[in-house]
């Protein structure tokens, strides 16, 4: 099992380095991320569901912990994020399923009792 606390506090602790290093940067990334995020004709559950199909389509660790954890802080159920990552799977075959099968499970298992 992923130590997927340690894998989301790696990535902001690294995000905050690069924040220090270069804020002009930074503040450019995180202003098309928070428009990206905003409530509008797509909710933000939906914005953060469709982020973890991409993260694991990409099989990236870290988007899939930061956006299963957004996703429920977005009020989506544990059913609504295994569909998410389903249809990578349909679009990115095994790896997809594998990164599902452990990653985007341990990610919901570890967080899913902060938002009850």
């Amino acid at each position: 099992m992923a130590d997927v606390r340690q894998i989301l506090q790696d990535f902001q602790n690294g995000l905050g380095v690069f924040n220090e290093a270069l804020p002009k940067n930074m503040e450019a990334f995180g202003g098309l991320n928070a428009a990206s995020f905003a409530e509008g004709a797509i909710s933000v559950k939906t914005k953060e569901l469709i982020a973890v199909g991409i993260a694991a389509y990409n099989r990236c660790q870290y988007c899939i912990v930061a956006h299963v954890h957004g996703a429920l802080a977005a009020g989506a159920t544990r059913e609504e994020i295994l569909e998410a990552a389903m249809v990578s799977v349909a679009f990115g075959a095994g790896p997809s399923m594998a990164y599902s099968a452990t990653l985007v499970l341990d990610a919901i298992n570890e967080f899913e009792k902060d938002f009850k």
